[in-house]
């Protein structure tokens, strides 16, 4: 067991000396920072990322818009849309349960569909629609929030150089003893 270690450690090492070997440049060792700055095809724009957070926290949305990605902003509205009509809804119905329970207190007669209802049903259909109201509005502010992280997050992630020269792309190879087909992920580096 060892010794297979041993070997497996001594080919990781020496498969990856190419890898440390570096090539000699022209004018010596010395490379000018300025030159590798300036040939960069893009530009890095260290305030992008705080700018989209700002407008999204202004505006549910307006990050999105600014990073160009406008296909986010229906998702974004229609999220926190559908938790603020959750939210409104079981509202409506906790004063409705409240206001009868208040009622059948006072010894007022309750009408319309609560009208059945025993004081402990009207105890419970009170709980159960004021967890759900307390609920959706902490997703709403979830849903606020991760709208903030995530135009932070692509603004940030847009600045990547993404080009051809570095790939990751799934292999499918033939083995030409058994003829079977393996799969696997190749990770290649262009110079």
């Amino acid at each position: 067991m060892a010794r297979s270690i041993l070997i497996s450690l001594f080919f990781f090492i020496f498969s990856a000396a190419p890898l440390l070997a570096q090539e000699e440049t022209k004018n010596d060792s010395i490379v000018n920072i300025e030159n590798v700055v300036a040939s960069s095809s893009y530009v890095i724009d260290p305030l992008a990322p705080s700018k989209a957070a700002f407008y999204s926290a202004v505006v549910p949305g307006l990050g999105q818009v600014y990073n160009k990605s406008y296909w986010k902003v229906p998702v974004v509205y229609g999220s926190m849309g559908l938790s603020l009509y959750y939210y409104s809804f079981n509202n409506t119905k906790y004063r409705e349960y409240r206001n009868a329970y208040r009622d059948r207190l006072a010894g007022r007669e309750v009408t319309g569909e609560l009208a059945p209802l025993s004081e402990d049903r009207l105890i419970s259909g009170q709980r159960f629609h004021q967890r759900n109201r307390d609920l959706s509005l902490l997703i709403t502010v979830g849903l606020y929030v991760l709208n903030i992280v995530e135009a932070n997050v692509d603004a940030h992630l847009a600045q990547f150089n993404v080009n051809e020269n570095l790939s990751f792309r799934p292999a499918f190879e033939q083995n030409n003893v058994d003829y079977n087909y393996h799969m696997g992920l190749t990770l290649s580096y262009q110079f």
